[in-house]
């Protein structure tokens, strides 16, 4: 682990945050970006310029990432719950609904909204220094973040760092995205 480097995002990472998101989002965000997308728009160009925003939940000042070699391996994304969370309304799209009313549910906690690693830096500890880097400075509530019912492997990584269930809700498809996974699940470590 001596090699691996962790620092701020910067604008220039954008392109690999969307790679990153998207695989944290199972997917997700590519069907919203394919969505926002203008005729003969890429839309990884789309998920790019969104990483590269000053502001929003994905923007590369709420991102920490991982490198090795000067190569981004890993990101993490967060940003404070706040005490009365914003609920979802008649206007948000219902895919978005249980993420939002599951993030709702961890008032006052450090969300994390992101995590993920490139698949060849899977198991080597970046995903663990990550994690560690934002735990030092977690709030009085804790920490929370949402998994996939169905990704055995990041539920199992996440209660192995001290996550408890605190809720779930079932998945809902739209937007062109489907899924396997049956719940979102609202996970917290105090």
């Amino acid at each position: 682990m001596m090699d691996l480097v962790l620092r701020p995002a910067r604008p220039a990472d954008a392109p690999v945050m969307a790679r990153l998101v998207n695989m944290a989002g199972e997917g997700l965000p590519l069907a919203l970006w394919t969505g926002m997308a203008a005729p003969g728009e890429d839309p990884w160009d789309v998920g790019a310029a969104r990483a590269a925003r000053d502001e929003g939940a994905f923007s590369w000042r709420n991102a920490l990432v991982a490198e090795r070699d000067g190569a981004v391996q890993g990101m993490i994304i967060t940003y404070e719950v706040d005490s009365e969370p914003e609920m979802p309304d008649a206007e948000t799209l219902p895919v978005f609904v249980p993420l939002i009313a599951l993030e709702a549910k961890a008032p006052g906690t450090r969300y994390i909204n992101v995590l993920a690693t490139l698949p060849d830096a899977r198991r080597t500890g970046v995903g663990t220094a990550l994690m560690q880097a934002v735990e030092g400075d977690a709030p009085a509530a804790g920490l929370s973040l949402i998994v996939a019912s169905g990704n055995a492997a990041a539920r199992r990584f996440y209660a192995g760092l001290g996550y408890g269930e605190v809720a779930r809700m079932a998945v809902v498809e739209g937007m062109g995205w489907q899924t396997d996974h049956q719940d979102w699940i609202l996970v917290t470590r105090p």
